[in-house]
C-alpha cells in the first residue's frame, strides 16, 4: 500500500517524526504537493485548515488527517477527512494504517470517523519513538506542559505532564548533527515536572552533548521564572546561542494572572536584566488584542516593549482564539489607538517581528 504525506512547511517536523514511526512499522511516508492514491495524510493547524479542507473532501484517495485542529474539532474534521489522528500520532498513525491495509473495519483508539471515535488510553513514551530517521527534524526532548495558559493547544494536545526523553537517546540522535537543535516547551524544565526546575539533569543533559548546542532558542523557547543565575551560567558555559527566548504575554499582571500563567511581570523584567547581565539578547514574545485586555493592559504590555527592545528583540502576535483553549470562543480585542504605528516603527528599526494587523482568521 502506497501512503504519501502532504508537503505542508508549518508540519516539517511533524513529517520527521511521523516518518520515523511510520518506518519502524514497515510504511513509508512519501512526500506529494497534492493527494495521491492510495492514502494522504495531512497535519494541519487551525490557522491552515481552512486552506486544505476542500483539497481534503474532493480527494480521489483515502485521506487521514492529524494535527493540533484534527485533535482540537476532530468531530468537525470527521465529516471531510476519511479518518483523524486525534492527539498524538506515533503509536496511533501506524495502527491506522494497517488497518485500512487489511480491509477491516476496526478502528484504532485515537482514531476518529465520522461514525465513531475511541480515545486514546495511553500516551507516547518519547524514547520509544526516534525523534527522526532518513528525513531530519529538530530532537524533540520533552512534551506536555504543567501549565494552563488561556490561549495555548499544547497542553489540550500533549497533557499536563511532562514527558522527557532520556539522555542516552538524546545523545545518540544529537550526534547527526553539528548544530543541536533541541524541541520543547520550556526547555530549562528537562527531567523536571514542568514548574520546578532540575539544573543537575539539564546540566547533565549539556554536558553529555557534543556539538554546537542551541539551548532555549528556535525551535524552543524558556519561561522567564526559569530564567536564573545558574540557568545562564548553564547556557554560557556548554551553549552556543547568544540569545534567548521566552515568553511574556503580557505587561499586565491581572492579564497575567487572569491567562494562569503561573510568572508575573516582575519575573519577566528580571529575565530580561539576567540575559543582558549574561551578554544574551533576550527575544521575547508578546500577545495583543487578548480578550481581557483593557486599555491599560495594552499601554503595559506596549511599555514593556519598549524597555525590552532597547537591547533585545521582541515577537508580537495578535491573539487567535485557537479551538481546545479555554480562550476559543473569545474573540480578540482590537489594538488600542498608535499601537500599531508603534510596532510598525520598531519593526523598521529590526527590534520587532510578528503580526500584530489582525490578517491572520479562522475559518
Amino acid at each position: 500500500m502506497r501512503v504519501n504525506w502532504r508537503e505542508i512547511n508549518a508540519a516539517r517536523n511533524t513529517y520527521a517524526a511521523l516518518h520515523a514511526a511510520c518506518d519502524q512499522a514497515g510504511y513509508r511516508l512519501h512526500p506529494v504537493r497534492a493527494p495521491e492514491p492510495e492514502v494522504t495524510c495531512y497535519s494541519l493547524n487551525s490557522i491552515n485548515y481552512s486552506r486544505y479542507r476542500d483539497e481534503i473532501a474532493s480527494a480521489s484517495c483515502i485521506t487521514v488527517v492529524g494535527g493540533p485542529h484534527a485533535s482540537a474539532c476532530f468531530r468537525e474534521v470527521s465529516g471531510t477527512a476519511d479518518y483523524v489522528v486525534v492527539g498524538e500520532g506515533e503509536k496511533t498513525l501506524p495502527a491506522l494504517l494497517s488497518c485500512i491495509e487489511e480491509g477491516t473495519s476496526h478502528i484504532p483508539e485515537g482514531v476518529a470517523t465520522a461514525e465513531e471515535y475511541h480515545p486514546s488510553r495511553s500516551v507516547v513514551r518519547l524514547d520509544a519513538f526516534p525523534p527522526f530517521s532518513t528525513i531530519k527534524g529538530y530532537i524533540e526532548i520533552t512534551r506536555g506542559c504543567p501549565h494552563h495558559c488561556g490561549y495555548c493547544q499544547t497542553p489540550c494536545i500533549f497533557g499536563y505532564r511532562m514527558r522527557h526523553r532520556s539522555i542516552d537517546a538524546i545523545d545518540i540522535w544529537a550526534r547527526r548533527y553539528r548544530d543541536i537543535r533541541l524541541v520543547s516547551p520550556n526547555a530549562f524544565a528537562y527531567g523536571s515536572d514542568g514548574r520546578s526546575p532540575c539544573w543537575e539533569k539539564v546540566e547533565r543533559l549539556l554536558r553529555v552533548l557534543r556539538g554546537n548546542i542551541f539551548f532555549g532558542t528556535f525551535p524552543s523557547e524558556v519561561r522567564p521564572e526559569f530564567i536564573t543565575k545558574k540557568s545562564l551560567e548553564l547556557v554560557t558555559t556548554y551553549c552556543a546561542n547568544t540569545r534567548l527566548a521566552f515568553g511574556v504575554q503580557s505587561g499586565s499582571d491581572r492579564v497575567l494572572t487572569a491567562l494562569h500563567r503561573g510568572h508575573t511581570v516582575r519575573d519577566a523584567e528580571t529575565a530580561v536584566d539576567l540575559c543582558r547581565d549574561y551578554g544574551l539578547v533576550p527575544v521575547v514574545d508578546f500577545i495583543l488584542g487578548l480578550p481581557m485586555e483593557e486599555e491599560e493592559d495594552q499601554e503595559q504590555s506596549l511599555h514593556l516593549i519598549r524597555e525590552i527592545v532597547r537591547d533585545g528583540r521582541v515577537r508580537v502576535h495578535r491573539f487567535i482564539p485557537l479551538p481546545g483553549t479555554p480562550l476559543a470562543r473569545f474573540p480578540p480585542r482590537n489594538l488600542i489607538p498608535g499601537a500599531e504605528k508603534l510596532l510598525g516603527r520598531l519593526a523598521l528599526q529590526g527590534a520587532v517581528s510578528g503580526s500584530w494587523c489582525g490578517g491572520d482568521t479562522l475559518l
